[in-house]
């Protein structure tokens, strides 16, 4: 069975995933979401969690966006049958510095708890594992550079830059998007799509009539 799981990001739920679900279908995969909530679950408890859901999947390809790339991440090294390809849209491979600087908001603090501690501290991402699986990183590029930028003129997508997404050996692609809006984006498609394709296996071919 091919299988896809599809794993939102900080904040978000399943439906932010909704526009890539048609594509991952069109090419040959049955979709599974994996739904999370970082204001009511530590971000351990989401590994674990999602541990469990990838035994009993068992998904060829994941596709993830923001903060569902490092959950799955750091659940690969724990699953029983790895996925053949992960597909990461946005995902600070690197401690984000955005995230570091709303740390110092209650709110988001409240909001996000363990979760948003992970992104905004680089001393966990000393835990976070090397990608066990080869790996597809997309990253957008519409946000702003330049002297008023958080990010100066780092290209980013608004909220994570493309040297935060960086992870040796993948296969990136950049794409003029936003972090919040990148799963439906028309060539953040195609990427998914291509990849997709490649993953798939090509049809048995049929014997010629009357052999047995």
């Amino acid at each position: 069975m091919n299988n896809a799981l599809l794993v939102h990001g900080l904040g978000r739920t399943p439906v932010s995933m909704f526009p890539l679900a048609g594509v991952v279908r069109r090419a040959g995969f049955r979709t599974h979401f994996f739904a999370h909530s970082c204001t009511l679950e530590p971000f351990d408890g989401i590994v674990r969690r999602l541990v469990r859901v990838f035994n009993r999947v068992r998904p060829r390809v994941v596709v993830a966006h923001s903060l569902g790339g490092i959950l799955t991440r750091m659940a690969l090294p724990r699953v029983g049958v790895p996925p053949e390809r992960l597909v990461m849209l946005g995902t600070p491979n690197h401690p984000p510095r955005l995230a570091a600087r709303v740390w110092k908001w209650r709110p988001f603090r409240w909001l996000f708890g363990t979760c948003g501690r992970f992104l905004a501290h680089p001393a966990e991402y000393e835990r976070l594992p090397a990608a066990s699986v080869p790996c597809t990183v997309i990253a957008g590029t519409a946000g702003p550079v330049g002297k008023f930028s958080p990010f100066g003129n780092d290209p980013n997508d608004g909220v994570v830059s493309v040297s935060e997404t960086e992870l040796s050996g993948a296969d990136t692609h950049l794409v003029p998007a936003w972090h919040t809006w990148m799963m439906a984006h028309p060539q953040v498609h195609a990427v998914v799509r291509r990849v997709l394709t490649s993953a798939r296996p090509a049809p048995h071919p049929r014997r010629p009539s009357g052999l047995s």
